[in-house]
């Protein structure tokens, strides 16, 4: 049986979440190795070999032959290794599912993970980390995600997910960001869109998800 892939990166991560729960999703056996970064492990000589610009995650199949960084890359890596088990339709199953789900990836990463990702710090970290919160940086924020949000609540009018009628890497990919966001005041923005309340609701519940939540809690390393 083949050694688990390791994922080096601290669980709370947004990106080390988004490889979480693809992992999950395709039944794909997994060592997290969380990453200090209070004390700057991603940042030392040994790490800089895995992920040459010191971020999280980084990711090694099981005999350490193959390294990938880059949460989305990796996604797309694991669906595609891994296309004959777990979720299978989770890249697409053929060229015209793969481009619109990858179209609304683009999106993710492009148009709602910039505000989001301010937004997360700037509600959720900072207040942990003791520094003091721009209120002017989210009051922008908080506009630019509200207008993605539009976007998103007419796409999902027509569909019942981003890339059509099934739960893809597209949904898969805003889970992290998405969750933090809904428990702070800027959920309202999901919440008062019909179509992206209803959206939220049916990805946040998947069962994938709810493993790297309470993986999240647990401060010991996992294994999956």
């Amino acid at each position: 049986m083949a050694a688990p892939v390791k994922v080096y990166g601290p669980p709370f991560s947004t990106a080390v979440a988004r490889v979480m729960v693809t992992l999950i999703e395709k039944d794909v056996p997994f060592q997290l190795l969380p990453v200090n970064m209070a004390k700057a492990e991603h940042k030392k000589p040994d790490y800089l070999k895995l992920q040459p610009f010191g971020q999280v995650p980084a990711f090694q199949d099981g005999d350490g032959s193959i390294t990938i960084f880059e949460s989305r890359a990796i996604s797309r890596y694991v669906c595609d290794k891994y296309a004959n088990q777990g979720n299978k339709g989770l890249f697409g199953t053929n060229p015209l599912e793969k481009a619109s789900i990858d179209q609304w990836l683009e999106a993710e990463g492009q148009n709602f993970s910039p505000p989001s990702s301010i937004l997360v710090f700037q509600l959720t970290f900072a207040p942990r980390m003791k520094i003091k919160q721009d209120q002017n940086l989210i009051k922008q924020n908080e506009a630019k995600l509200a207008r993605v949000l539009d976007v998103y609540d007419k796409r999902l009018n027509e569909s019942r997910y981003l890339a059509g009628d099934d739960f893809t890497l597209a949904d898969l990919s805003h889970l992290p960001n998405a969750h933090y966001l809904n428990g702070t005041d800027v959920g309202e923005l999901f919440r008062s869109r019909k179509n992206v309340e209803r959206w939220w609701a049916e990805v946040s519940s998947r069962e994938s998800w709810k493993k790297v939540v309470e993986m999240q809690r647990s401060p010991a390393p996992t294994t999956s």
